[in-house]
């Protein structure tokens, strides 16, 4: 089933922010992803952390239950332990799960299930699913926005020219 007309250029940008992602944190070393700008700023292991749980939350908004015990470390508002955070190799392996289930889920829901209102939860521009799957592609993107800025903090070129 294609897409619903209402969130896709949604998930156009949820490939895309998958491809950008991968691209970068090409390269970057393990010890790397907790480096923090300014010292307190997010580091790369929360925010690719923080994305995956945004997806689960965009997931059961549709409708899909999926979980990992390590997206409470990057919920909202979360500062767990140094200690508690996982590889980045384990991170990548959640944020893969997710995508693989987002884009099925995009591609099963149907127009009447995203025209159900919307009161609660991430903002939603027409007050319904639809504006909420639009709202989180946006916020993706905006955390992609603060992940390539630490990689060239980090000292790393740029992957988009």
């Amino acid at each position: 089933m294609p897409v619903p007309a209402s969130i896709a250029i949604a998930a156009v940008n949820f490939h895309q922010n998958d491809t950008f992602l991968r691209k970068n944190l090409e390269g970057l070393a393990d010890e790397e992803w907790l480096r923090r700008p300014g010292g307190s700023a997010n580091h790369l292991m929360w925010i690719v952390g923080h994305l995956s749980w945004a997806r689960s939350a965009l997931l059961k908004r549709l409708g899909h239950d999926w979980s990992h015990p390590s997206l409470a470390l990057s919920a909202r508002g979360a500062k767990p332990e140094p200690s508690a955070w996982p590889t980045p190799q384990e991170a990548l392996a959640v944020w893969s799960d997710s995508c693989a289930r987002v884009a099925a889920a995009l591609e099963s829901v149907t127009e009447e299930a995203l025209a159900v209102p919307s009161t609660q939860g991430p903002p939603s521009h027409d007050g319904k699913v639809s504006g909420v799957v639009n709202f989180l592609a946006y916020h993706e993107t905006y955390h992609l926005g603060q992940i390539s800025y630490i990689r060239s903090w980090l000292g790393h070129p740029g992957v988009m020219g």
